[in-house]
């Protein structure tokens, strides 16, 4: 066990606390108008990358994340994971919607206790996730989550947001993907605050929209309406389910990006509600319309297909509002992906390197969105797309979560600095073997079909369901016998974790 105190030296603690002085002196000249007490304003540029949120600059109540993972799913991504469960996968509607409840319950499940965990020490997720994998295992995470939320997730949801506005106006598909990603930008590069200013009334007139579009499909649709399908129905319902939790989960990795401002002292209960609800009932509200969507009609634009049977106004507002969605969803994509990109340990010295990134990220994105555009092959794309988002995520999800059933009681402040060199072999083993085993044995799509689908196609895809088993099993019996560092007793935990961002001052 470690000591309480600093295994690297006063010097470096020092210095890291120069460093984030350095960062309140921007934060009050940024907002003079205010104090620090009230948190950044929402069109000030957010300063600084992963550093521990101290006391003085917490601020929000744990409500305000119902909104915050509502509205990035009022968008037409989560919408055609309903889609394809009926199109792709061969499931009636009541089919589908049982495999999109379950999916979603553990996706919100998932995220509501991640999202708890923010306001303890102030840190974002992948920054915490250093403890069940060392700061250079934790490397492997932290870049996967920057390439899919950064990168993948970017460019998925602005080629939706920009077909919704190439349906709506009829201009260019990739003339409207420059529109989108300019406003995408602008939201994320300025930074938390602004994200759930946006997300806040985002959520409110998104919601009300996709509501009434949803029951406009539902009351057009005939949900009793038989499929006819080559793939076995518990196939079909595995895939779904593996879909919609990898879509739910998907915001896993982001959880405590957008809990960290909260008070240390904000009850965990309210935020795990706020957060999990929010994930819950906005993608299980959108993908049942999905479904039921794609029961009417399924062509080559599924945009145009799910907006097929409304009326004339209503239409016109749902293509506004999935392009709409698409900003609200990249604002935290973006924002979280230049947070992990961070949190893999790279070291960059300006004093706005998080809003610098996310500015590259949006960039490279748009150009991986541009080429989707132009080659049309958004279904299939986005199909693997989420079970290769599911595959990485649930085998992380079984390690973070027995790392800190493990960890219990304990401080992680002496852990999780760059400087303190700590390292847990036991997490990127179960990761990888997690990750290799579930892959080989049960992945089941177009790029790789495993061992047992290839001999029994009838059982569908169970790949993140044995991967979250058996990295989290694997887990817990290698911490016993590796027996990794633990931090020492909770309660002598600093009210600041420094030293965690490389691109402090530690000179």
């Amino acid at each position: 066990m470690l000591i309480p105190g600093n295994r690297c030296g006063c010097r470096v603690i020092a210095s890291d606390l120069r460093a984030r002085r350095r960062l309140q002196s921007e934060f009050v000249t940024t907002t003079s108008a205010g104090s620090p007490a009230t948190g950044y304003r929402p069109t000030s540029i957010e300063p600084g990358g992963i550093e521990a949120i101290p006391p003085s600059q917490r601020h929000g109540t744990p409500w305000q994340l119902l909104s915050t993972w509502s509205a990035p799913n009022f968008e037409f991504a989560t919408v055609f994971v309903g889609m394809i469960a009926v199109a792709y996968f061969g499931l009636s509607f009541t089919q589908a919607l049982g495999a999109i409840v379950l999916g979603n319950l553990l996706g919100g499940i998932s995220q509501g206790i991640l999202s708890t965990w923010g306001p303890r020490e102030g840190l974002a997720q992948l920054v915490l996730s250093r403890t069940a994998f060392g700061l250079r295992g934790n490397i492997l995470p932290a870049a996967l989550n920057t390439v899919m939320a950064g990168l993948g997730w970017f460019a998925t949801n602005s080629v939706s947001g920009a077909l919704a506005l190439n349906a709506l106006t009829g201009i260019p598909a990739w003339q409207a993907l420059i529109i989108i990603v300019v406003l995408e930008v602008a939201v994320a590069f300025v930074g938390h605050d602004l994200v759930q200013l946006f997300e806040r009334f985002a959520s409110i007139v998104l919601g009300v929209v996709f509501l009434v579009a949803t029951i406009v499909v539902l009351v057009n649709a005939d949900l009793a309406t038989p499929v006819s399908s080559d793939i076995p129905t518990f196939a079909g319902f595995t895939l779904t389910l593996s879909a919609a939790f990898g879509y739910a989960a998907g915001w896993n990795p982001y959880a405590a990006d957008f809990s960290r401002y909260l008070p240390k002292s904000t009850s965990p209960l309210k935020v795990g509600l706020a957060a999990g609800l929010g994930n819950f009932v906005s993608c299980t509200v959108l993908m049942a319309g999905g479904a039921a969507a794609a029961l009417i009609a399924f062509g080559d634009n599924p945009t145009e297909s799910y907006v097929q049977s409304m009326p004339g106004i209503v239409r016109d507002l749902t293509l506004i509002a999935i392009a709409i969605g698409a900003i609200a969803a990249n604002a935290l994509n973006v924002y979280s992906g230049s947070m992990s990109f961070l949190a893999a340990g790279v070291r960059i010295p300006f004093a706005l390197r998080r809003a610098v990134i996310a500015l590259g990220f949006c960039v490279v994105g748009f150009f991986i969105a541009l080429i989707a555009v132009l080659d049309g092959s958004f279904s299939s794309t986005y199909e693997n797309f989420l079970l290769i988002i599911a595959y990485w995520i649930a085998p992380w999800l079984g390690i973070v979560l027995a790392d800190r059933w493990l960890r219990r009681g304990t401080s992680i402040a002496e852990l999780i600095p760059t400087k303190a060199k700590y390292r847990n072999p036991a997490g990127i083993i179960s990761f990888l073997v997690g990750i290799v085993v579930s892959v080989w044995l049960f992945s089941n799509q177009t790029m790789f079909i495993g061992v047992i689908p290839s001999v029994a196609p009838g059982i569908g895809d169970l790949t993140p369901l044995v991967g979250f088993i058996l990295a989290g099993g694997l887990y817990f019996i290698l911490f016993a016998v590796l027996r990794p560092a633990l931090g020492a007793p909770l309660s002598s935990e600093p009210d600041v974790v420094v030293g965690v961002d490389a691109g402090d001052e530690t000179e």
